[in-house]
């Protein structure tokens, strides 16, 4: 047996209690109290922006210490967003995914760890309502509706290829899983830790997701994130020794992309919700910099830096950029809706392609709305205990997932030559 175990940095890091195996460690799993249910958009962007304002607060000080965010997230959960896109034939609010990704947008300006968080869980929530059984979506929405919430381990790092390398194993009617993960985003407050696996009985490299408890025996979820952005997304390794799975936690996953489906453009949505909020998060800070801290350049003549001209230039090519940027968005999210209600070739392609145009407008905007944060500040801004580099790293660091040279070359492609775009598993 080896017990889960983590490894938590910051020196008021909160380190949760361990909790029994088995199955008296899926009932330890629940929480307390079911969230809310959210009936409506406008009930949901309401809860959002309640929960940016009291994020914000001390969004520096966890990025400065990496105080793992524990208690936000539970008060995230306890709003009911992370249950929002549970269909409505489940019990669940089942709301557009414009809803979902402005809410995830709202957060992220506020902090983008704790926008990023929840990313995975809405992508399981997708490959489960798109290729999961009945019996394994009523099981698995049913959880969310209670409360719990989907970590992930997709990703593995130290090789060239995009090989999975972590197996299924099948002994008789047991299944096991073997392997190391890593870029695990949200698995360290995960009740359950959606897996891809290479089923290795069919000898084919055919992949699933399998729903594996957090704290299952042969489970160790380690805190080795180190990146210089996105610091308390818990987005370190989880490895897997032996660890048994029920075979009604396996959900198809390869299967799910050999026809047309979603979830590539749904979990590209939210990525680029991620940064638009990131984008929102530094041109506010910027404004408030400028009205009531910055020096006017000399040559300006005026006595505020919010007169100077040409700071009110670069204003207004930031705004632009964020507007175009939220449009985007908006339009992409309408696309991705269209395809869930009527997929195939042409939708799905449409879909991917609105939201590679928004993941391209995002990528720009956030990146420079964190970087004219200091050219517009000036000197000052860069002080360590403002934390105000926390918004350009955090976009950077995010804006790195995929390379959006190839969201260009999808685009191109797709205008041009009329070819659809590629699908596939990547996030």
């Amino acid at each position: 047996m080896c017990p889960v175990r983590t490894i938590q940095s910051g020196p008021d890091a909160v380190q949760r209690p361990p909790a029994p195996s088995g199955d008296t460690a899926l009932r330890a799993l629940a929480p307390t109290h079911a969230p809310p249910a959210l009936p409506d958009s406008a009930a949901a962007l309401a809860k959002a922006d309640a929960l940016a304002d009291a994020f914000a607060r001390d969004a520096a000080a966890r990025d400065r210490d990496r105080l793992l965010p524990w208690h936000e997230l539970d008060a995230y959960v306890a709003s009911g967003l992370w249950a929002i896109t549970v269909p409505a034939e489940f019990g669940g609010p089942g709301l557009d995914s414009g809803t979902l990704a402005e809410s995830v947008a709202r957060i992220a300006a506020a902090d983008g760890s704790l926008g990023q968080i929840p990313q995975n869980h809405y992508y399981a929530l997708e490959v489960l309502r798109v290729g999961g059984s009945e019996a394994q979506q009523r099981y698995f929405y049913e959880r969310v509706l209670a409360g719990e919430r989907f970590g992930n381990a997709l990703a593995e790092i130290g090789h060239k290829d995009f090989k999975r390398r972590t197996r299924l194993l099948r002994d008789g009617e047991r299944c096991y899983i073997e392997g190391i993960k890593f870029y695990c985003t949200g698995a360290l407050y995960a009740h359950w830790i959606p897996t891809l696996v290479v089923d290795d009985s069919l000898g084919d490299g055919t992949t699933f997701l399998a729903f594996v408890p957090r704290w299952a025996d042969g489970v160790s979820i380690i805190d080795d994130w180190d990146g210089f952005g996105q610091r308390v997304t818990g987005s370190g390794s989880v490895h897997f020794e032996r660890v048994e799975v029920r075979p009604e936690w396996i959900v198809p996953f390869q299967a799910s992309f050999e026809r047309p489906t979603t979830i590539g453009p749904f979990a590209q949505l939210l990525h680029a919700a991620i940064d638009l909020g990131l984008a929102r998060g530094a041109f506010a800070a910027t404004l408030d910099f400028v009205r009531d801290e910055a020096r006017p350049w000399v040559d300006a003549k005026v006595e505020r830096a919010s007169d100077d001209p040409l700071a009110i230039e670069r204003i207004g090519d930031i705004a632009v950029g964020i507007r175009a940027a939220e449009a985007l968005l908006r339009r992409a999210a309408r696309f991705v809706d269209a395809a869930q209600a009527e997929p195939d070739a042409r939708t799905v392609a449409e879909a991917s392609i609105a939201v590679a145009e928004v993941r391209a407008a995002t990528t720009v905007a956030s990146l420079d709305a964190g970087s004219r944060l200091f050219e517009l500040s000036g000197t000052s801004a860069t002080l360590d205990d403002r934390r105000l580099d926390r918004f350009w790293r955090n976009a950077r660091t995010h804006t790195l997932h995929d390379p959006v040279r190839w969201k260009y070359h999808a685009i191109g492609n797709y205008v041009l030559n009329d070819v659809l775009p590629p699908r596939h598993g990547a996030l």
